[in-house]
């Protein structure tokens, strides 16, 4: 029903402008006649292997692996570490998409254990993880954390978390999917922020409009283990082109409007603040995400959303239940689309929500 809904909407306000298949292949088409990409087989081509090396190196790590999804990414790389340390034990925060969003898959398949750390909705500190007796294999740090609005802990509580991890010799692996939008917040250059972590996931398609597929970065020697077994998992595609095309040839261009739209979610947040009935969180920005909270039951916010995207063209997003029974939460990428909204026009659709 959603995805039937947004196709409906000429106006949408969360997210990034999505070109239609047609015109995007058309770009990787002129991209690759451009810059003469041959096809990868199985992962071997000069194209792909720059790219990896590419984001390597903007992350400050030896090697870089394409891999066709996160979901497969971060759980092969947990239970490596945890097999290495004879040790089933990770830690992270209760809302970690390995946690809440693959369908137990690790648990299923006994891959490794899982300790939730510090409170469920903010970011975790040195002391949640001191907190656990326990000796930890290793820690997952999501930056930012998505299911709580984007909040990103600060740079000192990071660095000291980096630090004992270090110290105690826990295997520190980022989930880096939108850590692309965390380096405005930081103010830091995105090796600066990696620096500390083992390894780094990110994806190629979150923030990047890419079509799909991930990077996991880290050692020669953990990157070479790491593809080794994606093969075994079924990961081994013939041709990788089409995913690298698509990620590559807009990545540096992506990578350098997320100042600009950290500086219209500040804006945004600004407009928010005329409408009292209105929350967001986090209360303050920390990337170009937020979670907008509603004054409606998630059922009343549906049939708004409803509403909105069948008489007005407008799609405003997808209401989330809360712990609040009269509230929903709808979860806001301030992208192309707001970017290119004017202030009025928000404002316009704030005053027809609040009194709809």
């Amino acid at each position: 029903m959603s995805a039937h809904l947004k196709q409906l909407c000429h106006t949408h306000l969360p997210g990034n402008k999505e070109d239609s298949p047609a015109e995007h292949f058309r770009q990787m088409a002129q991209w690759c006649e451009d810059n003469h990409v041959n096809h990868d087989v199985y992962g071997e081509g000069e194209t792909i292997q720059a790219f990896e090396q590419k984001i390597a190196d903007l992350l400050g790590y030896e090697a870089g692996l394409f891999v066709v999804t996160g979901t497969m990414t971060q759980p092969t790389v947990l239970e490596l570490v945890t097999k290495q340390k004879r040790n089933p034990i990770v830690a992270m925060h209760p809302s970690s998409h390995v946690y809440v969003h693959e369908r137990q898959g690790y648990q299923l398949q006994n891959r490794f254990n899982i300790l939730p750390i510090g409170d469920p909705y903010q970011t975790w500190k040195l002391e949640d993880l001191q907190a656990w007796p326990d000796e930890i294999a290793a820690v997952l740090y999501e930056l930012p954390m998505r299911e709580i609005g984007g909040q990103l802990p600060s740079w000192d509580e990071l660095e000291e978390i980096k630090s004992y991890c270090a110290e105690q010799e826990i295997h520190l692996h980022m989930d880096g999917a939108r850590l692309w939008e965390a380096a405005a917040y930081y103010q830091k250059e995105y090796h600066q922020i990696a620096q500390g972590f083992d390894t780094t996931y990110v994806s190629l398609y979150k923030g990047v409009n890419g079509l799909g597929g991930s990077m996991l970065l880290g050692s020669r020697a953990f990157i070479d283990l790491a593809a080794m077994w994606m093969k075994r998992q079924g990961g081994n595609l013939y041709h990788r082109t089409p995913y690298i095309v698509s990620a590559a040839m807009q990545f540096d261009q992506r990578l350098a409007r997320l100042p600009q739209l950290f500086e219209r979610t500040k804006q945004v947040y600004q407009i928010i603040e005329e409408f009292p009935t209105l929350a967001v969180n986090p209360p303050t920005p920390q990337s170009n995400m937020l979670h907008l909270i509603l004054p409606f039951s998630c059922d009343e916010a549906k049939e708004l959303q409803q509403a909105f995207a069948t008489e007005k063209g407008i799609w405003f997003g997808n209401p989330q239940v809360t712990g609040h029974p009269n509230q929903s939460v709808v979860e806001w990428y301030v992208g192309d689309n707001l970017l290119n909204l004017s202030d009025e026009e928000l404002r316009s659709f704030f005053t027809e929500l609040t009194t709809a």
